[in-house]
């Protein structure tokens, strides 16, 4: 029996237990709930953008939001994690009203993040942490949200502070913007160009050429152009980008804003879209010490071949 046979026989022993350190390894890379520094907790990025509906009137009822929050059924998962990038670029837990530090010159309520991020993680209890991060901002036309601008140029910030540390990876933007646009004819006219501009530009910028967008058809309006807006909205035709009608879905007594059943309904929505139109999910990059464990193996398997 040569020495050969022997090295060859010895690895195949030796196998099974290199095989457990390293699934502990990656066990303890990916513990989600033990982490002390979420910056570096792997996370699925989405962005959260646009106006009002976007930011959360639910349950605002002349300047003051009633705090009944969407039911959020955690009861499949296993580690129901749901962050939010704070005005200060922290993680922190997520929970409504989530712009409440981003649109600051207005009441914030509940919006269609939460209710979104809980329909992701019901249907696929695996998907991971996700990361929202909300810039929308009340009472903004599209010609605010282009290159250029600080409402764009927050978003950009946001976006990349939001990759910091290698902890996540950006998985969509949530787009729900127009009511503003309702109000003068020329704006509603232009707001396709526009708005196609933005989704374009803001790719380009991130460096994320195809990004899905899920952007939401009007459901109300502030003038007399909701179905010139929402005719621009529903002739995008743009790759990766979906929409979602939030036509016909119950109204605060304002009649412009989503209720908070409403929102729920529309994260819903939201979630079930990405869920079918999602590319497949990226491989998260290793840890350096998964690394060099996963080179140590293979270099110890192969070396008795070489």
């Amino acid at each position: 029996m040569g020495p050969f046979h022997l090295s060859v026989k010895g690895m195949l022993a030796f196998l099974p237990l290199m095989l457990l350190a390293f699934a502990k390894l990656v066990s303890t890379n990916n513990d989600y709930s033990s982490s002390s520094d979420s910056s570096q907790i792997q996370k699925n990025v989405f962005l959260l953008a646009g106006q009002s509906n976007m930011s959360g009137r639910g349950g605002v009822i002349n300047g003051t939001w009633d705090g009944i929050i969407i039911p959020l059924d955690q009861s499949q998962l296993k580690t129901p994690i749901i962050l939010r990038l704070s005005v200060a670029k922290t993680w922190v837990e997520a929970k409504d009203p989530l712009h409440k530090d981003i649109d600051v010159k207005n009441t914030c309520g509940v919006g269609p993040g939460m209710a979104f991020a809980n329909g992701v993680m019901k249907k696929d209890p695996s998907f991971g942490v996700i990361g929202l991060v909300p810039c929308a901002i009340g009472g903004t036309k599209i010609s605010e949200w282009v290159r250029g601008t600080n409402l764009y140029n927050q978003l950009v910030r946001r976006a990349e502070a939001a990759l910091q540390g290698g902890g996540g990876t950006i998985r969509a933007l949530l787009w729900y913007q127009g009511e503003s646009d309702t109000i003068d004819y020329q704006h509603a006219k232009l707001y396709k160009m526009r708005l196609e501009r933005f989704f374009t530009n803001l790719r380009a910028d991130l460096q994320l050429p195809a990004l899905p967008i899920i952007q939401v058809a009007l459901a109300s309006g502030q003038g007399p152009y909701i179905d010139v807006v929402r005719k621009a909205q529903l002739s995008v035709d743009l790759p990766n980008v979906k929409t979602v009608d939030a036509y016909g879905l119950p109204l605060e007594p304002d009649s412009l804003h989503l209720s908070t059943s409403a929102q729920a309904q529309l994260g819903q929505m939201l979630a079930d879209t990405f869920l079918q139109s999602a590319p497949p999910f990226p491989v998260l990059v290793q840890s350096s010490a998964c690394t060099i464990f996963h080179h140590f193996v293979l270099d110890s398997l192969l070396r008795p071949f070489r």
